[in-house]
């Protein structure tokens, strides 16, 4: 968290401006101030401070859960991790608590990188593509049809639930969406990807696609403190519902841990064959 729908919220208020605050697309980056310089992956902090001064924004983008933003000579890119969101406001305003980059613009304004839990980071590189090259395709990319899916899921032998989670096999599930998708295509998710039929292939790639669709349409899902906006939660399949019914079959929803993760879905909508397990 957060996961591609919350991160395209954020990248659509940033470019398009909301009624609190105002697109930050065309602006020049004044200065930029490092309040924890270990938010910074790179460059080196006098480098950063040096080279980002006078850049304009140019355009503001996402690859995956990355925030990309190409200025006049370098790309700005932004991972949020658990717990990172960006907030424009009015320069002079205090600091919040947990600001850990400030980027000043003109004329008067201040974009905010906030990191509560520290674990996100901040790029300033002339190539996008170092930091962003090994992510795997997007899931709204037109060239992804259900074969491709089929021979993406074929070419490795793994559980269903981690391979979708993968940024280097798909860029931009995680957890909560996952398992929504799952749920909607009606696979277990210690499915084996080999055992996946072209049938169910399409099937998932909708049903990823439909579910990043509906949760991009109310700003995200906010069930963490730390995100802020959106009201996906109130329409959630199974994340989170242990015991709850299914909204397909009434079965209680089972959460059970894959690859350290915690993991919900329907035993009945979802089972898996034995031969379907690795």
């Amino acid at each position: 968290m957060p996961e591609l729908p919350e991160v395209e919220t954020i990248r659509q208020s940033l470019r398009l401006g909301t009624p609190e605050q105002p697109s930050i697309l065309g602006r020049k980056i004044i200065n930029a101030e490092l309040l924890w310089t270990r938010s910074l992956a790179e460059p080196e902090p006098n480098e950063f401070l040096r080279r980002i001064s006078g850049q304009v924004v140019k355009g503001v983008e996402r690859r995956g859960k990355f925030l990309t933003l190409p200025l006049s000579e370098d790309w700005l890119l932004v991972h949020l991790r658990m717990s990172g969101d960006i907030t424009v406001g009015a320069i002079g305003e205090p600091h919040g608590t947990h600001e850990r980059v400030m980027f000043n613009l003109e004329p008067g304004w201040r974009m905010a990188f906030i990191d509560p839990r520290k674990f996100g980071r901040v790029w300033l590189v002339s190539d996008p593509q170092k930091v962003l090259g090994a992510l795997g395709p997007e899931p709204f990319d037109e060239k992804l049809d259900d074969f491709r899916f089929y021979q993406m899921l074929h070419s490795v032998n793994r559980r269903l639930k981690p391979t979708l989670m993968d940024q280097a096999f798909l860029a931009g599930l995680g957890n909560i969406y996952t398992d929504e998708a799952l749920n909607r295509a009606r696979l277990h998710p210690l499915a084996s990807t080999s055992s996946i039929m072209l049938e169910d292939a399409g099937r998932l790639l909708r049903a990823i696609r439909e579910t990043l669709q509906a949760a991009i349409q109310r700003n995200g899902t906010s069930i963490d403190w730390v995100y802020r906006g959106g009201d996906f939660q109130k329409y959630l399949r199974v994340y989170g519902r242990k015991d709850q019914a299914c909204p397909e079959c009434g079965t209680p929803i089972v959460k059970i841990v894959v690859g350290q993760r915690g993991t919900y879905y329907c035993p009945f909508c979802q089972v898996v064959p034995e031969e379907m397990r690795i």
